[in-house]
């Protein structure tokens, strides 16, 4: 019997953040007192406590969130919550939508007056010119595969080390009580466990080992098929529903972007293929939310994520 469905991932290798000699012009707001972030577009001057945060992507709103901020203004998903359900609704409340994530709208940032935006290179490094004008400006190279890393960049701009801190630890804890509970690292290790996304206008992507859901099976310890291997970039390894049978492994979790029949799940969920697979045959098959699993980067993403696997993977 299959697992109970919740219903229908981005990642890139860390890279290191560079540092400028020079620190950015960028003024601080009327707070006193400042300090210099290492950015990836160099040394930026913030204020010591920002107070009006502006966040562009999805992790870097999971961050704020965790550590108790709650921005100004934030970018939308491609969702039709807009800001990514799994977060909770009154930490939520009385955020400004700033636009699209790929097409923030500037005039609505320079409105909300912020002392802080927090976003990444890969994502607004066309925009940074123009969002530093507007107020200091955070970017972290890259999202996803390296967001612990970024994590902590986030919370040296918000100022809020001491929260990242007792973050980090609560996590670490979890982590470490799952794998008790799996029997030892060395039974987690012997566990091998897939993640398939199912993308609307793209093949079925299983994912790799550098991606932000992969970070947080290592963590657990848990094992992963040779298939991951095969991924490029270390991403993800892309198939046609008539190749699922190489997602074969001991427990399979899958998401689903945009609409499931246009994104080939509902027809590879009911192929002979898939209910060929050993892991569907046990019932050690669930289907997870996209937006918890793959788009929202972060902490508080992650402690949901593990609740979901010690209900999940078996013992």
């Amino acid at each position: 019997m299959t697992l109970p469905r919740r219903g229908l991932l981005l990642g890139a290798p860390a890279l290191a953040l560079t540092a400028c000699t020079s620190v950015h012009s960028n003024s601080p707001s009327k707070q006193g007192g400042s300090r210099v972030v290492k950015t990836a577009m160099g040394d930026v001057r913030v204020t010591s406590r920002p107070e009006r945060v502006v966040v562009l992507d999805t992790a870097e709103l999971d961050s704020a969130i965790t550590l108790g901020v709650r921005p100004v203004g934030a970018t939308h998903a491609d969702v039709t919550s807009g800001f990514l359900d799994y977060l909770p609704e009154d930490r939520l409340a009385g955020i400004k939508d700033v636009g699209a994530m790929m097409n923030p709208g500037l005039e609505s940032i320079a409105a909300l007056q912020p002392d802080l935006i927090l976003t990444s290179k890969v994502r607004h490094g066309d925009k940074y010119g123009d969002l530093s004008k507007i107020a200091p400006t955070v970017m972290t190279e890259s999202t996803g595969y390296p967001w612990k890393q970024n994590f902590q960049v986030h919370a040296e701009a918000l100022g809020r080390l001491p929260e990242a801190a007792r973050a980090t630890a609560e996590y670490g804890s979890r982590v470490r009580e799952l794998t008790a509970r799996l029997g030892g690292p060395a039974k987690a290790a012997a566990l091998k466990v897939n993640v398939v996304r199912f993308v609307e206008g793209a093949d079925i992507r299983i994912y790799g080992r550098q991606n932000y859901i992969a970070t947080v099976l290592a963590d657990v310890g848990l094992g992963r098929p040779a298939v991951v291997d095969r991924a490029k970039g270390g991403f993800a390894y892309e198939v046609s529903p008539e190749r699922i049978d190489l997602a074969a492994a001991d427990v399979i979790f899958y998401a689903t972007y945009g609409d499931p029949g246009k994104a080939g799940a509902t027809r590879t969920l009911a192929s002979a293929l898939w209910k060929g697979l050993a892991a569907v045959r046990a019932g050690r098959v669930r289907g997870v939310d996209d937006q918890l699993w793959i788009q929202g980067i972060g902490y508080t993403a992650a402690t949901r994520i593990l609740a979901e696997l010690t209900t999940a993977l078996p013992t």
